[in-house]
Formats: C-alpha cells, sequence, structure tokens
C-alpha cells in the first residue's frame, strides 16, 4: 500500500509562528512535525510515500527529510501550487497511486500513538470503498461528525456533518483516510465548497451516500496540532515517548 501526506496549508490557528515557517516544520518534541507522520507510516510497512505540500515549503521537507532513505521509506514530492482544499491536493496524487490501487491518506498535522498496520491490513480485506478513522473526543463540534448506519457488511457511515452545531455523537474523524483508486474520479465530480475549495468532508460523502465508508475507532491518544492548546499536548506526548510510540498491540480495538 501506498501513502500520501498532505502537509500544505496557511496554519492560520499557529500564527504568529507560522507566518515565516511551515506548521509541519514546527518542532513536536524532539523532531519536526512531519517527521512522525513518515515515521508512523514506516512502522506500519508503508514505504512509498508522495508529500504534498506548497511551493514556498518544498525546499524545507527536501531539505529535512532528503530521499526518505534515513527514515527508511521512498519519498515523491508534489507541489500544490494554490491553496483548493484537500481533496484538490489529493488529486494531485493519482499518477502517484496509479490505477487499481489502494492508499492510505495521512493529514501531516495528526499526531498519534496507535500502529497503522492493523488498519492498513483491515482495509486491505475491504472488498471496495473508503475507510476513515475515528476517535472519541469532548469537543465533537471542532470537527467532522459521523452519522452511523447499516449497511450490507455490517455498520457504516452514512453522513458526515462537519463542525455541527449539535453533534449527533462525540465520534470526531481523524486526518487518517483510506481510498481505493475510484477517490479520484469522485473527486472531479465535487463542487468548489462557499470558501471556493474541494473538500475532504464532501469527498467522503461521496463514498457515505453509495454505502461505501466504513470505518475504524483510533486507539491511544490522538491530536490534531492545529492550536497552540493540541501543539502542546502533542510535544508533551511525544516526549515522554521518545520514538513517536506504537501503542497497544495492532488491531487490538478496531471497528
Amino acid at each position: 500500500m501506498k501513502a500520501v501526506i498532505l502537509a500544505g496549508g496557511t496554519g492560520t490557528r499557529l500564527k504568529p509562528l507560522t507566518g515565516y515557517l511551515n506548521k509541519h516544520m514546527l518542532p513536536v518534541g524532539r523532531y519536526p512535525m512531519i517527521h512522525y507522520a513518515v515515521a508512523k507510516l514506516q512502522e506500519a510497512g508503508i514505504s512509498d510515500i508522495l508529500l504534498i505540500t506548497g511551493r514556498m515549503a518544498a525546499g524545507m521537507f527536501i531539505q529535512y527529510l532528503g530521499s526518505g532513505e534515513e527514515l527508511g521509506v521512498s519519498l515523491t514530492y508534489r507541489i500544490q501550487e494554490e491553496a483548493g482544499g484537500i481533496a484538490q491536493a489529493l488529486d494531485l496524487a493519482e499518477p502517484f497511486v496509479g490505477n487499481g490501487e489502494k492508499f492510505v491518506l495521512l493529514l501531516g498535522d495528526n499526531l498519534f500513538e496507535h500502529s497503522l498496520r492493523g488498519y492498513a491490513e483491515q482495509y486491505e480485506r475491504q472488498e471496495a470503498g473508503a475507510m476513515v478513522l475515528l476517535k472519541q473526543v469532548e469537543d465533537p463540534h471542532r470537527y467532522g461528525v459521523p452519522t452511523f448506519g447499516e449497511g450490507k457488511n455490517g455498520r457504516i457511515i452514512t453522513r458526515i456533518t462537519e463542525k455541527p452545531e449539535h453533534p449527533d455523537t462525540d465520534f470526531s474523524v481523524t486526518g487518517i483516510y483510506f481510498y481505493d483508486s475510484t477517490v479520484f474520479s469522485l473527486i472531479g465530480d465535487l463542487a468548489p465548497s462557499q470558501r471556493g475549495e474541494l473538500e475532504i468532508t464532501d469527498l467522503n460523502n461521496a463514498y457515505a451516500t453509495r454505502g461505501l465508508l466504513s470505518y475504524a475507532t483510533l486507539q491511544g491518544w490522538w491530536a490534531d496540532a492545529g492550536t497552540f492548546e493540541s501543539l502542546h499536548e502533542a510535544a508533551h506526548q511525544m516526549l515522554a515517548k521518545p520514538s513517536g510510540g506504537s501503542g497497544t498491540e495492532q488491531g487490538e480495538g478496531m471497528g
């Protein structure tokens, strides 16, 4: 399985730090944030990785990560020329992924404890569609929140609502997604949102309306390190587990 890491964006919630530095290069514990995304994929046995970022930040990533050899992976780089949303950035990965291939998409500001290996193996067994990883949180109104239903192969997500005022559940959608190659045709059918971007929630809902969006629950701690508070918490966790931590046994508690 290949992987795509998205490491662009303006990091608005982390200004003024991100006024001169891409947020994925901010220090978290002993390493820049991006280090952990690459290391968690390598730990899961995923070594063929595409990193997508903006033009201004590309040099920093190349200088730090190089070819990926030191971390045991092979890195390819693509540039998102302008901010067009996560789904628009993902569309740049089509030549890298190839026809008929499954892959994992990881937002580079997602920091977490548990290994991805068991989840990747679970998705490999899924016949078709997409799978997202969920996490139970105290403040689901800050995130995309799933609505659950029954599919022909068990429980599925029937809809994701972005930042709802009154969430249906206390589960949030993390920035860890597994897709099949049909994702690129679905991106082609998306319309820009009110802010003029192709949204990842709309893409996931395209799978959901077809009854093809499964999920697993991410074990261990997780942080969307996009605020000063979550960045501080992630640094605390990473300092407690210098390697990033592999969490509990792979595959435990999924579904």
